[in-house]
């Protein structure tokens, strides 16, 4: 296909989607002076003026949020019913952005650069490579050109559970006000599995903002998110039987609930020459965490340097390793098959190995040493069982018995 009368594309980029990743790429377009006579295009569904839902991420980098982060902690704690332990960070420190926070960062930037950046609010119903680059066109059928597509959309994958893996990180989370002091606001609980796993990975997640107010959140690693009912439930009793608070010494001041996929389902990179995939249909979401600003960050930051660079994306969008992929595939099938014993492999990761060392795996940069390392810091067996159901290219399932 070519581009309308073979004409030169009217943007050199197209940013489809104002979310997390579109807005990513965005704002570092925006920082390199290199890309300054670019013309971009951002077609976003709606404009992003309210506060709907927190990133955080563990970092010991410069971060272009460090000026908007809503809280930044350098301990975390870890509890489960046969370890505890609270960790220094070190050099690392664990960060909180407020997505509003985040958009307002990016779209004064935009607005700075007006003739750089072009704002569309709509829906991109197609879009296809051409010759000369991309053609998109909105559910309201008005059509735009471009030299490259850069393409947030949520991806549309038909699941194959017999091949690949399909669970959620799901949550709902209460940001809370008390009436006398309650957290340690110095200490982020991480991942407290003291609770009923209910053959799942469940745990509490609390970020302290103050000890006063803190977002509180009831986190499960499963296939099938529940009612609400049943997450506000586990909260109270936390609240309750945790932290001995009566109903009457708290209020809900905000509130959040999300469903993150967390799937080994190849998700491509690109599509053809001219479309570059970002955010979750690229795979950002960590399959075996759910983890996925950081992630965004890197891969606008390797487009960009390329672009710079050449003039061009990377052959390569994300740089992901195989061998991280099938790390993340060995802990998708533990947890498919037996999520409560994901409790017992996060409490000996932690137990076994300096919090850098997790942090630098679960980031995907550590090399053979620091991976054997931390294989050989968690119990054999359930990973062995999931070696053999990836061999035969069939998930492991739970037992019925």
């Amino acid at each position: 296909m070519n581009l309308p009368s073979n004409a030169t594309p009217l943007y050199d980029y197209l940013l489809v989607g104002g979310g997390a990743a579109g807005l990513s790429l965005a704002y570092q377009l925006a920082q390199e002076p290199r890309l300054a006579s670019k013309k971009i295009l951002l077609i976003e569904p709606e404009a992003k003026d309210h506060n709907d839902r927190t990133w955080s991420f563990w970092t010991d980098q410069p971060e272009l949020t460090d000026g908007i982060a809503a809280r930044t902690w350098h301990q975390l704690a870890f509890r489960s019913p046969g370890f505890e332990r609270t960790i220094d960070l070190g050099r690392y420190r664990y960060c909180t952005v407020r997505s509003l926070d985040f958009y307002q960062l990016v779209h004064r930037a935009l607005a700075a650069r007006p003739a750089q950046f072009t704002l569309v609010h709509g829906r991109v119903a197609s879009l296809e490579n051409a010759s000369e680059g991309i053609l998109a066109t909105t559910e309201a059928g008005q059509g735009y050109t471009a030299r490259y597509a850069f393409d947030s959309r949520p991806p549309a994958v038909l699941p194959q559970p017999a091949s690949y893996h399909y669970l959620l990180q799901h949550f709902v989370g209460w940001e809370i006000e008390t009436t006398h002091d309650v957290f340690n606001a110095d200490v982020v609980e991480f991942m407290d599995f003291r609770g009923e796993q209910h053959h799942e990975a469940r745990f509490m997640y609390v970020l302290p903002f103050s000890p006063r107010r803190a977002l509180v959140e009831y986190t499960l690693f499963s296939a099938q998110v529940l009612a609400k009912a049943d997450y506000e439930g586990a909260i109270r009793e936390y609240l309750s039987t945790t932290l001995g608070l009566a109903a009457s010494c708290y209020r809900i001041v905000d509130e959040e609930r999300g469903a993150i996929p967390m799937s080994d389902h190849p998700l491509p990179g690109r599509v053809g020459t001219h479309i570059i995939n970002l955010g979750t249909r690229a795979g950002r979401a960590k399959p075996s965490t759910g983890y996925a600003f950081r992630r965004i960050q890197a891969q606008s930051a390797r487009l960009v340097a390329a672009l710079a660079a050449t003039g061009q994306p990377p052959r390569d969008p994300t740089g992901d390793k195989w061998q991280f992929r099938l790390f993340d595939t060995l802990l998708l099938d533990i947890m498919q098959r037996q999520g409560e014993s994901t409790r017992d492999t996060f409490a000996q990761l932690f137990a076994h190995n300096p919090v850098t060392r997790i942090f630098r795996f679960l980031d995907e940069k550590t090399g053979w040493a620091d991976n054997l390392r931390i294989m050989n810091s968690v119990s054999a067996g359930p990973f062995l069982r999931s070696i053999w159901h990836v061999l035969r290219g069939q998930p492991g399932q739970r037992s019925k018995k």
